[in-house]
């Protein structure tokens, strides 16, 4: 049973991906050539900046893969990709809480569970660390910009598993609908004291060395050395718009995961939950 639910998981999350990239592709990808002329001309206008202070200017580097190879294939087989690896984990902690968050049936089980996944995996982290375009970000922080989304995202898929390990050990004294108030309510202090507890983009070392203390990695307006701005700072409306659109693919991911793999466990373990015992053992 296990298997067949893994492998219908994997099916759904592939399709997940494969929408996820048209949207993306449509939407999305648009603004990242936008961004990246941006940083064309940012290191063309700091290239120009260095000469003029004769200081030695870096060359250009040259890809290894055209941006049509980028934005089509590369793009597309990774998030087909990432769907198939979110599918099979979406399967798997579907078999975990089957028989063991309440008398849910297979269909109902699976938005939840998927609900779930977006929160801890995407959402919680997403609002801590957004997700940024090429030109935001220095490159010598990318090491511990990966590190602290990682423990984002580890912090709030703990938070998510304690809660709900709280909201069921309360539903006999609460009733289920108090007990799954003082879980969300759980779940939501524990990721305020994370994200409180870890610091921002712009309070890292390197940035506050060459930038001073900000907020976020956004570039700000680049000056000469009276003063006078050379280059804009990074156009807001771009990056929110990029943040709201990747939001929107990650979203449309795990609503096809959850949706379309509803009727396909239900196929798998029956409308009367006669596989309930079955589950309870993986």
């Amino acid at each position: 049973m296990v298997r067949q639910l893994v492998l219908r998981g994997v099916g759904v999350g592939a399709l997940g991906g494969l929408l996820a990239f048209v949207f993306a592709r449509i939407l999305v990808e648009p603004l990242v050539q936008a961004a990246i002329d941006y940083e064309g001309g940012r290191d063309d206008a700091r290239a120009a900046l260095d000469a003029a202070a004769g200081l030695p200017v870096n060359p250009h580097e040259h890809e290894m893969f055209s941006r049509g190879v980028q934005a089509n294939l590369g793009i597309g087989l990774g998030m087909v990709l990432f769907g198939v690896a979110m599918g099979a984990l979406f399967a798997v902690a579907y078999c975990l809480a089957w028989g063991r968050v309440g008398r849910l049936s297979p269909r109902a089980l699976a938005p939840l569970v998927a609900l779930g996944g977006f929160v801890t995996l995407y959402l919680v982290p997403f609002l801590k660390y957004p997700a940024n375009p090429p030109a935001i970000g220095h490159e010598d922080t990318i090491g511990e910009r990966t590190g602290l989304y990682l423990l984002m995202v580890l912090g709030a898929v703990a938070a998510g598993v304690l809660a709900v390990w709280l909201g069921r050990r309360l539903v006999d004294r609460l009733g289920n609908w108090n007990a799954t108030l003082v879980g969300v309510l759980g779940f939501v202090v524990l990721v305020g004291v994370l994200m409180a507890a870890l610091p921002s983009l712009g309070q890292l070392g390197i940035n506050v060395e060459q930038y001073g203390e900000l907020a976020t990695e956004t570039p700000t307006p680049l000056r000469d050395a009276r003063g006078t701005i050379v280059f804009p700072g990074f156009d807001a409306d771009l990056l929110f718009r990029f943040r709201l659109y990747s939001l929107g693919a990650q979203a449309l991911l795990w609503a096809v995961i959850g949706l379309g793999f509803a009727p396909l466990a239900e196929r798998v373990l029956g409308r009367s939950g006669r596989a309930t015992e079955d589950a309870a053992t993986v």
